[in-house]
């Protein structure tokens, strides 16, 4: 089992507001380079998005649940059929998008307690809680050539140090997909 995070981030490091659904002033940085950028794979999850466990806050939950029902791409139909994990306190249902539920109990012991692959898309704070946790395998960022100057970072300011191994750099339409692993012990 490993722990994905995956992310749309902009060069200097900012993750919220990347379609614009938040409204923010500079919302909808990685949007704005397209479709080809940002639609299907970008991840390159392949099986882990087929036998794993997709792992949301409520707030991107929300988001996705909007978006990917209602498509019937090869990519949609396997998010839509990925078995969803979502962290709430205050969500009553999860029927608006299929195979979704909220985690029972803590988030750190649902992660150690899983046994297929756990996909973390967005949910900046699900991300630090598993950081602070030492929980976090992997990280998939699709990087997009924009410097906003102000935003939540990935990465916060005094935040916990992780050493990573690069695994992988590839372009991908008008951004740079880079794998990151833990780097060994």
């Amino acid at each position: 089992m490993s722990v994905i995070v995956i992310e749309f981030v902009s060069l200097d490091g900012i993750v919220s507001d990347p379609d614009g659904s938040g409204g923010t002033p500079g919302g909808g940085w990685a949007f704005r380079h397209g479709p080809g950028t940002v639609a299907g794979d970008k991840f390159r999850l392949g099986s882990a998005l087929d036998d794993g466990v997709l792992l949301l806050g409520r707030t991107t939950w929300q988001l996705f649940s909007r978006i990917w029902p209602g498509r019937d791409d090869p990519f949609a139909r396997r998010m839509n059929a990925v078995p969803k994990l979502v962290v709430s306190r205050s969500l009553t249902s999860t029927s608006a998008w299929e195979n979704s539920r909220v985690v029972d109990g803590s988030l750190i012991d649902a992660v150690k307690r899983e046994e297929r692959d756990v996909i973390i898309a967005g949910s900046v704070s699900v991300v630090r809680a598993l950081m602070a946790g030492e929980l976090i395998d992997e990280y998939r960022l699709l990087t997009f050539p924009t410097v906003l100057g102000t935003g939540q970072r990935l990465f916060p300011d005094g935040g916990p140090r992780v050493d990573l191994e690069c695994r992988s750099a590839e372009r991908a339409g008008a951004a740079v997909l880079v794998r990151y692993r833990r780097a060994a012990r």
